[in-house]
């Protein structure tokens, strides 16, 4: 049998290769303004602005900065007109006015009512009432009172208002150091909007606020928020059994509906 010539071997083969890139640098804390305004996706958003409490814990809780943001829009889809909204931004708005502070009421549906202001805490003194009915008058007003950031905070119903318009008053609101509430028909649920947190509220028995957050800076919520809301008016001289109607009423099962040409609905008719 012949035997195999010999191999000499070689050098061994390195099992790796140098890297000769330059080592990254060290990590280096971000500002804490800047870490504030860091969001990420999974996590609810933090907000380094100045937020005023709901006066709702339930609803602080799922809002980013837990509370209304200023320098920004907060959109409010309502069923019905003139139902809910002091109801929903009395807390704050009686921050604003023991603060001192002025409060903008653009183009609301009925005349404020004092004395029912006064019950909630909230100095109808205080009060700017804009009476304004066209869409392009209600507009304008809008863009003024957040232009001038004068106010502690703006209300406004905006039945008729594109989204467009709607781009232009968060770009002037992400200036103003107050929160800016815009009503509009809970039908326009289904359009975009530029407004960085959307709610959908709507009354439920027992003096109940249903609220549903369907846009936030966060994961998202599909839960419905249910926060006890009495009347300061009524808290005083309800019974108990006043404060759950819904054991004292007959449902009725069929109603009629009228809508109005803002979109807001006007009348329950039963038939």
């Amino acid at each position: 049998m012949r035997s195999l010539p010999s191999v000499e071997a070689g050098p061994p083969t390195p099992s790796f290769a140098f890297d000769r890139r330059p080592p990254l640098p060290a990590f280096r804390a971000l500002p804490s303004k800047v870490e504030a305004a860091v969001w990420r996706g999974d996590q609810l958003g933090q907000t380094a602005e100045l937020t005023l409490s709901t006066g709702f814990a339930a609803l602080d809780a799922e809002l980013p900065g837990h509370g209304w943001p200023c320098r920004g829009l907060t959109e409010v889809l309502i069923n019905r007109a003139a139902l809910l909204e002091w109801r929903l931004a009395s807390a704050a708005l009686r921050a604003v006015s023991e603060r001192g502070r002025d409060i903008a009421v653009i183009g609301p549906p009925y005349r404020p009512h004092p004395p029912g202001l006064c019950c909630d805490g909230i100095d109808s003194n205080r009060l700017l009432w804009v009476d304004v009915e066209k869409p392009h008058e209600r507009l304008w007003a809008t863009e003024q009172a957040i232009k001038s950031n004068a106010c502690g905070a703006v209300l406004t119903w905006l039945p008729q208002v594109r989204a467009e318009q709607v781009r232009r008053l968060q770009v002037l609101a992400s200036g103003c150091d107050a929160p800016v509430f815009v009503f509009r028909p809970a039908l326009v649920a289904g359009e975009s909007s530029a407004a960085p947190l959307r709610l959908q509220v709507r009354v439920s028995e027992d003096w109940e606020l249903c609220v549903r957050i369907f846009k936030r800076r966060g994961p998202s919520f599909d839960a419905e928020l249910r926060l006890m809301s009495v009347p300061g008016g009524l808290m005083d001289i309800m019974t108990q059994r006043l404060r759950y109607p819904s054991r004292l009423t007959l449902r009725v099962p069929d109603v009629v509906v009228r809508t109005s040409t803002t979109g807001f609905e006007r009348d329950v008719v039963p038939h």
